[in-house]
């Protein structure tokens, strides 16, 4: 037979006012109930853990004095894991582990989590990046708080929020013919040497971008970092379509680069967060809704580039 905690709080209650009915008081129930848990401990460890008198009330035996002091240890770390619990759900304090699926993160991740948390905070940020599905399956498995990651094709368990619609736009470096025009064609696009992307979720979208022009193109390099892919871009390897972008516009070789908008009607990509939305701590609410206001500003912090 096990022991609930409320038999332990009966129990416990009864021993320190050495009165049944005293302790029903405290506890606001019946005195019939503070003693069917007394019976019940008992009943637990087959031991007489009490000398109940009418007229004295009720003692414990050297037996009931032990139990009852490890009840009350028991009851004291009950009650400060909760407390914990609460303050961990409650506080913007503690550890943040954010898995992202979004090359251009470095560039509008820093300055949402620098408000989210100021100097002094007691946060600890872990910041993993990945592809799209180990960050939905790091947030289903306890590995992330939270996940920015691009939501076509999201597993049906992984709840989120859309941030952003991100449309393709090219890329090229600024002495490029197309670097002066306000937008270009895909037809366009296609009949440029390629640097293209090639990630997992990414590949699979540029390429259907494609699709018409697939016996046109030429793909001068694939690479699978967004960095690699401006670098050699800049160094004139060819042009690139990519969805976001970062607010320099330097590459790592430090040469000049231009994105232009693409004037067809191609999908975008979605920025979404993931979270647990049901029981979210503070402290992750508070980032999702960081990024949510970040994304809702109009300007060149989201990013984009639009036509």
């Amino acid at each position: 037979m096990t022991v609930s905690l409320k038999a332990m709080e009966y129990f416990t209650t009864a021993l320190r006012h050495g009165s049944i009915s005293k302790a029903a008081a405290e506890l606001n129930i019946a005195a019939s109930a503070v003693g069917a848990a007394i019976d019940q401990v008992e009943a637990a460890f087959d031991l007489s853990l009490t000398i109940r008198q009418r007229s004295r009330g009720i003692e414990a035996t050297a037996s009931g004095r032990l139990i009852a002091q490890k009840f009350d240890r028991l009851l004291e770390d009950y009650a400060t894991v909760l407390a914990q619990g609460n303050d961990l759900k409650q506080g913007l304090s503690g550890t943040l582990r954010i898995g992202y699926y979004a090359p251009i993160a470095p560039a509008f991740l820093p300055p949402i989590l620098a408000d989210l948390v100021p100097k002094g905070t007691e946060v600890t940020l872990h910041l993993d990046e990945c592809d799209n599905d180990s960050a939905q399956e790091g947030l289903l498995n306890g590995n992330y708080d939270a996940i920015l990651f691009v939501s076509e094709g999201v597993r049906p368990s992984v709840e989120f929020d859309v941030l952003v619609e991100a449309p393709a736009y090219c890329l090229v470096p600024v002495g490029h013919a197309f670097a002066l025009r306000s937008s270009v064609t895909m037809q366009q696009i296609a009949m440029q040497p390629l640097v293209v992307l090639n990630r997992p979720v990414a590949a699979k979208y540029y390429q259907s971008l494609f699709e018409d022009y697939a016996n046109d193109i030429t793909i001068a390099a694939y690479a699978n970092s967004t960095e690699m892919v401006r670098s050699l871009v800049s160094a004139g390897q060819g042009c690139a379509v990519l969805n976001m972008q970062p607010l320099t516009q330097q590459s790592y070789c430090g040469e000049t680069l231009v994105g232009v908008p693409i004037s067809d009607a191609v999908p975008s990509l979605t920025l979404s967060v993931g979270y647990d939305k049901v029981r979210p701590r503070r402290l992750v609410q508070h980032f999702v809704d960081a990024c949510r206001a970040h994304f809702e500003q109009a300007g060149p912090q989201q990013c984009l580039v639009r036509r």
